[in-house]
């Protein structure tokens, strides 16, 4: 059993902002991304118009799953609650399922170095909150 009296360190509170502020971001470029105007859409290559135009219902979903659960996770670390753990989980399943169609289903856009780097440093960084949350659960200083 943990002990909640365990006070993070000071590394705790700065990781637990960072990955909050990130998650912020993800949330709006999912708004962006949802919310885009014709206007905005025009301007892209037409690879890239064909890609937004026929975007699957289950990958928009589970783009807003894996930002709002990665988002509600960031929260939960910051009020110390272990349940942050599994909404981490939950938002690298989505992120997962996103990217498996960007990068294997859909054949509008072509997969570069350059359009794989940002995917791997967000499944990067969403495995790394699993791990981050268990090691403060273990330590107590979520609970």
């Amino acid at each position: 059993m943990t002990n909640s009296t365990n006070k993070p360190t000071l590394t705790f509170w700065i990781i637990s902002v960072v990955a909050l502020i990130w998650n912020i971001m993800g949330v709006a470029a999912y708004l962006g991304q949802a919310y885009m105007t014709d206007d905005v859409l025009k301007m892209l290559p037409e690879g890239e118009q064909l890609y937004y135009n026929n975007i699957p219902a289950w990958v928009t979903a589970a783009f807003a799953i894996a930002v709002f659960a990665g988002l509600l996770g960031c929260i939960a670390l910051l009020l110390r609650r272990r349940w942050a753990k599994i909404l981490f989980i939950l938002s690298l399943v989505a992120v997962l399922a996103q990217f498996i169609h960007n990068f294997f289903i859909q054949n509008y856009m072509e997969v570069t170095a350059n359009k794989a780097i940002m995917p791997i440093v967000v499944i990067g960084i969403a495995i790394f909150l699993i791990w981050y949350s268990k090691k403060s659960e273990t330590k107590g200083w979520i609970s």
